[in-house]
């Protein structure tokens, strides 16, 4: 694609841009690219990800393109507040354009730069939060597992998924009520947590009775060792057993490596997987 053509069409077409954004750019989400960039007024010093031609932490050019819509976000820094708007231009690029708000919006009687920070790690808290578990929910993987995938690209490193399921718990609910169906979510969710590494890897509620974990720097083989201590930890978490009902779990596991592939892709595969352990008899891990 020829980059330079691009960028002269999107001025042509979008006449009076200069006076909208401060800048504009084009990126490659998937491979954590900036192809070009032109600015119309200086972007703050501090927006680093920005002057160091990376990608946002908040990933909205990922989001953009994994869902094939415009996405708009602001970005607080220590002096200003830019708003960030990405719009998918063709298959795999995006225009990422950014505006210094900062004297654009009033809020009467308070400090605007300190609400908008309090407001918006709230607002992230709410957003990505499953209100049971605590966990992270399902919006969250569709921001944070395309990024990780990008970056394990990036660093020549594997990365590996798993998808688990709570075997049963329609059972246990029928039988013994959705109140302790929820005792057995959190205790379980409370056990993949305790799993993981922290700050390298992530667990969500995906939905319902199912969980994806993310292990960045992970091959298949530690994948399969970490899936199969949580299975056995599952068994042994004595929440209920007898001898109608067991408390365990289905997990099946996708890895990849300086691979290019979406979220959506790579969550399917484990997907497969896990309803191949279930077929088998539950209680068991798919690869």
């Amino acid at each position: 694609m020829d980059t330079n053509k691009t960028l002269a069409e999107i001025e042509k077409k979008l006449q009076g841009l200069n006076k909208l954004y401060d800048a504009l750019r084009i990126v490659d989400p998937v491979n954590q690219k900036v192809i070009e960039r032109i600015e119309y007024a200086s972007i703050d010093k501090d927006c680093v990800y920005w002057h160091n031609e990376l990608l946002s932490d908040d990933a909205l050019a990922l989001r953009a393109y994994e869902d094939k819509k415009c996405c708009v976000g602001l970005e607080q820094l220590s002096a200003s507040t830019l708003l960030i708007t990405a719009l998918p231009i063709d298959n795999s690029l995006i225009l990422e354009m950014v505006k210094n708000v900062s004297d654009a919006i009033v809020l009467d009687g308070c400090d605007f730069q300190m609400d908008c920070q309090q407001l918006r790690e709230e607002y992230d808290n709410l957003a990505f939060q499953d209100e049971l578990t605590g966990l992270f929910n399902r919006r969250y993987v569709g921001d944070c597992l395309q990024k990780d995938i990008s970056t394990t690209i990036y660093k020549h490193q594997p990365l590996s998924i798993i998808f688990l399921d709570i075997d049963n718990l329609k059972e246990i609910n029928d039988k013994y009520g959705h109140g302790f169906g929820d005792k057995v979510l959190i205790e379980v969710a409370n056990l993949l947590q305790r799993s993981i590494r922290e700050n390298n890897d992530w667990v969500a509620r995906y939905g319902g009775d199912e969980f994806l974990i993310c292990l960045n720097n992970a091959s298949d083989e530690d994948a399969f060792e970490i899936a199969e201590r949580i299975r056995t930890e599952i068994v042994a978490l004595g929440i209920l057993q007898n001898e109608s009902i067991k408390t365990s779990a289905s997990l099946g596991i996708c890895t990849t490596r300086n691979k290019k592939v979406l979220a959506s892709e790579l969550i399917s595969l484990a997907d497969s997987k896990m309803y191949q352990a279930k077929r088998n008899g539950k209680n068991q891990t798919a690869r």
